[in-house]
């Protein structure tokens, strides 16, 4: 039986079958950020429409590092930060005018962010755009990460850099649903606790949308 079947879904591939699976299924060119059925945070809040007319485009990078077994690199913000303060998330940010895909924009907020220079990534593809509440459109790129690299976090952004087990990520018993009340009312989200870790919002939902790609397709 195949490691990608229903009953057995964390992956189990050594580096170079992830890489064969992984361009077969995600997008090879940066994708649409017109397409409104792209995936985003009110998911699981159907009718909610709280995404902003002109969101601001910005670019993740999702960095699978090829050890064994394979695993995935996420950042903790610092608290100080004026948005999403001491949440975990990929590395990443604003695409510049200067940044000639969103490949490249993530690529450069991974060095300035965590010092992982562009010559340990391998791009794989795209993941569709993902609209998040606070008015962003963001573009996940995926990348395969040769070991080799040393990290080093950016103190006035990142409070510590760390790596999670793609198995466990792609294992959907860990993708819980949780909720939340806001000022808007009660609000749902995708949340994959690891340890200490709380990954949620939209690093858990850009998570969600790689295992649809890679697993559940």
């Amino acid at each position: 039986m195949s490691p990608l079947s229903a009953s057995n879904v964390a992956i189990e591939l050594d580096a170079a079958n992830f890489a064969r699976l992984a361009r077969s299924r995600l997008l090879n060119i940066p994708p649409d950020l017109h397409d409104a059925q792209g995936p985003g945070d009110d998911d699981l809040n159907p009718g909610a429409n709280r995404y902003a007319a002109t969101p601001r485009h910005a670019a993740v990078l999702v960095p699978v590092v090829a050890r064994d077994p394979l695993t995935v690199i996420l950042t903790e913000r610092t608290a100080h930060l004026s948005a999403h303060a001491g949440q975990i998330a990929f590395p990443g940010g604003k695409v510049e005018t200067f940044d000639e895909t969103p490949f490249a924009a993530a690529a450069r907020e991974a060095r300035e962010e965590v010092a992982l220079g562009s010559e340990f990534l391998d791009l794989l593809g795209y993941l569709p755009a993902y609209r998040t509440g606070t008015g962003y459109i963001v573009t996940p790129a995926v990348a395969l990460v040769r070991p080799g690299f040393t990290l080093e976090a950016e103190p006035t952004e990142v409070a510590r850099v760390f790596e999670v087990p793609l198995a466990f990520l792609m294992n959907e018993a860990n993708h819980r649903i949780e909720s939340r009340l806001w000022s808007s009312g009660e609000r749902r989200f995708y949340a994959m606790p690891y340890g200490e870790h709380y990954i949620w919002g939209a690093t858990a939902g850009i998570i969600r949308s790689l295992y649809r790609r890679l697993v559940s397709a």
